[in-house]
């Protein structure tokens, strides 16, 4: 339902009046004897302050997070040279702090104004974009650093994998589409296409993309073939027809009923 322009009004209110709160409880005091001792203790309490907000209130950043910490615990698996590690680490660094300017901006922003105005947006959008940039360059980096060192082994599974695919990846799609329908019916919610506590298209698209990574044997082909998958599962998250985890139950789905038939039928 539309908000009205009172209500409007009101709610921006509140939300001023909270961002005010938040502004004074970080206020900043200085001890009389020693100002320069406590503001320096203080400047980094400040500090930990933001950090932790940013994670409370900002679901990209602990997804960033998330991220951060699988990779880094990954990294140990593989021989990285001091280098490669100074780069992963810059490149994780580059993310964080950039989602932490950007959650900065928003809130600048948001106090400088309660109306849309042309030049907030590019405001937000900008920094936005610098999410963006950071992400797609910590992406790059993670393949130039780890590609040669997972391919030998990417080869080997789907190399072990790999046996009677064209049939049994039908028979494959075949089991997600009944699987997925059946998950749905059981739940009573959503319909076959649109909506569910599993979402359909992500469960086909990464199954499909599984199927096309142990049957070509190659990492690169494999690597597009989730991406399009992920691209599948963003769609329908932007959407507004499946949340987060609907589509990754539907990830999960599709992989396992795929990876199971090949294993199953293997000669």
């Amino acid at each position: 339902m539309k908000e009205t322009k009172d209500e409007l009004k009101a709610r921006l209110k509140a939300e001023y009046e909270k961002d005010i709160e938040i502004k004074q409880s970080l206020n900043r005091k200085y001890d009389d004897k020693n100002p320069r001792k406590i503001s320096m203790i203080k400047s980094f309490n400040y500090a930990v302050e933001g950090i932790i907000y940013s994670l409370k209130s900002e679901r990209n950043m602990r997804v960033h997070y998330v991220f951060a910490i699988a990779i880094l615990f990954a990294s140990l698996f593989f021989e990285l040279t001091r280098i490669e590690m100074a780069i992963l680490c810059i490149s994780i660094v580059f993310v964080v702090v950039s989602e932490m300017i950007n959650t900065a901006v928003e809130s600048a922003v948001d106090l400088t104004t309660t109306e849309y105005s042309p030049l907030a947006k590019i405001a937000k959008d900008v920094a936005a974009g610098a999410v963006l940039i950071s992400a797609l360059n910590a992406i790059a980096t993670g393949y130039l650093l780890f590609f040669d060192k997972i391919n030998p082994i990417t080869i080997s599974v789907l190399t072990k994998m790999r046996r009677q695919g064209i049939h049994v990846t039908f028979v494959g799609i075949i089991l997600i589409l009944i699987l997925v329908i059946g998950i749905k019916t059981y739940a009573k919610s959503g319909t076959a296409f649109q909506g569910g506590i599993v979402s359909g298209h992500a469960a086909l698209g990464f199954g499909v993309a599984t199927a096309i990574s142990l049957l070509s044997e190659d990492p690169l082909i494999a690597t597009l073939s989730f991406l399009m998958a992920m691209l599948v599962g963003q769609s329908r998250i932007e959407g507004k027809i499946h949340t987060l985890r609907e589509v990754v139950f539907g990830a999960i789905t599709g992989i396992v009923v795929i990876v199971f038939m090949f294993k199953v039928f293997k000669i």
